[in-house]
């Protein structure tokens, strides 16, 4: 017996029934005369539109240096993880350890034995880029930070990534710790499909334990999210031996980017740096978003779930990219779900794949996800229908 009905278990569409923009070409230092000399002050850095994954420009983006903390960029993702899955609560108040209150470097100051808000802890993390805060986020996810290091690279491994390796979660100076311009715009953009993580990461200033003898002052250490429009995130990173360093990301109109440089001589030439590219990105580029995250792109019948009509949605936001000026053209989007597709599923659950073309040109591929725990149907509920099915026949 087939274990899903589908209108055609592959669906071709037009979008809008009009025609919107086609990817532009992959740019790198010497991929256009007009493309400016970015990023000269740095060691590395990629400037990446987000929905796409497509790549406006490059320097040395695969070698691999010290990212400090932006470390914390996949820290936060493996936060944000578990709040989506519902393993963790934004109110649920988590008791600092002795070994976390005992960080260096930037720290908010925890003290061993209190407790804090995973709000504010994320608050810690994001704004001040906490070394202590990470450490109890650490351990309360995975019991340890050993735990929770295994956990990034793992994640490292599922995004398939070649060149990062971590070994705390906070970018402290360690022995085989590294990363990449790319491989950190990449866990950046996995990040962004958590785009709630923006309200932390774009406030400029704000308090913990606010109005307490112990109030503890904020201070965003990205600068640009001050000064420079549309920057909402993500991290700074400093070290002696990684120099200065920022994986930044900016929105405009329906266009995001994320910009990461490395191995910068001081703030002011790491902030300039990200600013003329996230300038070359705006005057340069823009984007047509397709389907919105958690859109529900298509239906199915699981005959033996419990809640047989399964909508099936976007795991993130979809759109294409063009030059400015360019030539647009039709754009199809394919749906293929996978075979065999039963209950019980969870929450995230990958069931499909949507491909975005221009002709025989693939522009795009996006997993197709389910938004909700999907149980197998009871005794009851498939005799029930069952018995509705004969019926139809008799």
């Amino acid at each position: 017996m087939k274990k899903y009905f589908l209108m055609g278990s592959m669906i071709f569409f037009m979008l809008f029934s009009t025609t919107v923009p086609a990817f532009a070409e992959e740019k790198g230092n010497d991929a256009s005369t007009d493309t400016p000399k970015l990023a000269e002050d740095a060691n590395s850095a990629i400037l990446m539109e987000r929905d796409t994954g497509k790549m406006l420009f490059d320097k040395n983006a695969n070698e691999k240096l010290p990212p400090a903390s932006m470390t914390k960029i996949m820290t936060l993702l493996l936060i944000m993880e578990a709040i989506d899955k519902g393993n963790l609560k934004m109110d649920e108040m988590v008791r600092i350890s002795e070994r976390a209150s005992s960080m260096g470097g930037s720290q908010v100051f925890l003290e061993a034995g209190e407790e804090m808000s995973v709000k504010d802890l994320l608050k810690g993390i994001s704004i001040a880029s906490g070394n202590d805060a990470s450490v109890a986020m650490a351990e309360r996810i995975s019991g340890s930070e050993e735990a929770f290091v295994k956990k990034m690279n793992e994640k490292v491994k599922e995004l398939n990534l070649k060149n990062t390796k971590f070994q705390n979660t906070t970018g402290l100076p360690a022995k085989d710790h590294y990363s990449t311009a790319y491989d950190m715009a990449v866990i950046a953009k996995e990040l962004l499909k958590y785009e709630s993580i923006t309200k932390f990461t774009s406030v400029y200033e704000d308090y913990l334990r606010k109005g307490e003898d112990n109030e503890f002052w904020l201070v965003n250490t990205n600068k640009l999210v001050k000064f420079y429009p549309g920057v909402d995130g993500l991290k700074t990173g400093f070290t002696n031996e990684a120099k200065y360093c920022l994986t930044a990301t900016a929105k405009k109109n329906d266009m995001r980017v994320i910009a990461v440089v490395m191995g910068a001589e001081s703030p002011k030439k790491r902030n300039a740096t990200v600013s003329q590219m996230l300038d070359y990105a705006f005057n340069h580029f823009e984007t047509k978003q397709l389907f919105k995250k958690d859109q529900v792109i298509t239906t199915l019948e699981l005959l033996k779930a419990e809640n047989k009509q399964i909508n099936i949605v976007a795991s993130e936001s979809i759109s294409t990219i063009h030059e400015k000026g360019a030539d647009t053209a039709d754009i199809k989007a394919q749906v293929e779900l996978d075979k065999n597709l039963a209950p019980p599923m969870e929450k995230g659950d990958r069931v499909g794949t949507l491909y975005v073309k221009d002709g025989k040109k693939t522009l795009s591929e996006t997993p197709l996800t389910i938004k909700q725990d999907i149980e197998t149907a009871s005794y009851f509920t498939f005799l029930k229908r069952s018995l509705q099915k004969m019926a139809k026949f008799n």
